[in-house]
């Protein structure tokens, strides 16, 4: 038998139902979605709003500014840090190419998409700001775990599931690929993650001479030849590595005890 809701089980499902709409919506509305009393309904949002988890617009409710501050940090305290250093160069690559960019990092077998730049002729994709995939079938998450044995171990462990009839599911052939990422520098994407989508990706290199992070290149398979941009990808992630380096020597705060851990 099922143990009952409590009042935090309530109040998590209010925020994950807010969270799937594009807006906002009435205490009647929520309730009859979340099959709560409307008063139970509106008494927890309140107590949500009191510590600004969501915000009131009139009558209707959206989520609040202080779940953007908690889910920036979800995935290491570096991560914010990272979005403010390289935002110019993902900027730079966007106006190099005019193609779609992304800003990821690791995050166990699975890669986070910290920051992205929508191309004009933009190509349909998983990858959105906040969203995770698999490391092992994306560009930016071969040439992460081509730097991180354990990680690349895990997801092998874990199985490589086709998720098109492009994936690299065979452990040997994946193994010999990132070996061919670490000795080149680079990855590709070739409709491995999702059909019709190609991307090429590169490390950006922190001060201990690990990635830090990835940048990648996606478009359109059918019109994308992603090896003619990898001279410009390789540029900007070598700024960007810079940059990274730089701002890590210009923090105060102790290795270890505060925002710069591991970077």
């Amino acid at each position: 038998m099922p143990e009952p809701q409590t009042a935090v089980d309530k109040a998590l499902t209010l925020l994950k139902s807010l969270a799937e709409l594009d807006g906002e919506i009435g205490v009647s509305e929520l309730a009859r979605r979340t099959r709560m009393s409307k008063s139970t309904t509106f008494r927890l949002l309140g107590i949500l709003q009191r510590n600004d988890l969501v915000e009131r617009a009139g009558s209707n409710y959206r989520l609040g500014g202080s779940l953007f501050d908690i889910g920036s940090r979800a995935y290491g305290p570096t991560t914010p840090l990272l979005q403010e250093w390289l935002l110019p160069h993902l900027a730079d690559l966007h106006e190099l190419t005019g193609e779609t960019v992304h800003l990821a990092v690791l995050h166990g077998t699975n890669v986070v998409y910290v920051n992205k730049l929508h191309g004009h002729r933009a190509a349909r994709s998983p990858a959105r700001i906040g969203a995770r995939l698999p490391a092992y079938c994306t560009g930016v998450g071969k040439v992460l775990l081509a730097f991180d044995h354990d990680a690349a171990e895990a997801a092998i462990t874990a199985g490589l599931t086709a998720r098109t009839e492009y994936t690299l599911a065979d452990p040997g052939r994946f193994r010999a690929a990132l070996g061919r990422v670490r000795r080149d520098g680079i990855a590709y994407d070739r409709q491995e993650a999702v059909l019709g989508l190609t991307c090429v990706a590169v490390p950006i290199m922190g001060p201990a001479g690990r990635p830090v992070a990835a940048l990648s290149i996606a478009a359109a398979d059918r019109r994308f030849d992603a090896a003619r941009f990898a001279p410009a990808l390789r540029r900007v992630a070598h700024e960007a590595g810079r940059a990274v380096t730089s701002a890590r020597a210009r923090q105060t705060v102790p290795t270890g005890a505060g925002a710069l851990s591991g970077v």
